[in-house]
């Protein structure tokens, strides 16, 4: 059963590659950087990014590997901005998972259990390698969640359309 397996449809479902299919994926690549750039404030007193959105739009339109492409090329900004290399990495697994998830459930269900995967790799870089204190993280990890929800929400809301416009 598994020899007869198309790895290739796992990762990047099937696309017909056209100049138009290239440019949204670099889109999607590149301005994650760009909305990394902005925050809303919170009555709660914290800020909120909403980067992931494009991500995740990667992996519901390009798969695991668009996903991974979106995470990792779009991270180099807060990567650099936060001297946390770690976010490439990290971001890169949430949108490969994501990618893999939504092929076979909703894109909440699939953006939690990608983010329940970089959830480890998170902490350890962020406490241990980046030398963050614990109190911050878990901040970030609450924050992370709160703008991963709302970043499914509107990849889901979008991804008709922006499924049209690659069509």
């Amino acid at each position: 059963m598994l020899k007869n397996m198309d790895y290739r449809q796992v990762f990047i479902p099937e696309i017909r590659w056209s100049y138009k299919t290239i440019a949204v994926l670099l889109f999607l690549a590149v301005m994650p950087n760009v909305l990394g750039y902005f925050s809303f404030s919170t009555p709660f007193g914290f800020n909120i990014h909403l980067f992931q959105y494009l991500i995740f739009l990667a992996a519901l339109l390009y798969g695991p590997a668009g996903g991974g492409i979106s995470g990792a090329a779009g991270s180099i900004y807060p990567a650099f901005a936060l001297h946390n290399p770690y976010i490439i990495i990290g971001n890169m697994i949430l949108g490969i998972f994501v990618g893999l998830f939504s092929k076979k459930t909703s894109i909440f269900l699939a953006v939690l259990a990608a983010y329940a995967i970089q959830l480890p790799f998170l902490w350890i870089t962020d406490v241990y390698l980046a030398g963050m204190p614990v109190n911050v993280v878990q901040v970030v990890v609450f924050v992370l969640l709160i703008e991963n929800i709302l970043s499914a929400a509107a990849a889901k809301l979008t991804y008709k359309k922006a499924k049209e416009l690659i069509a």
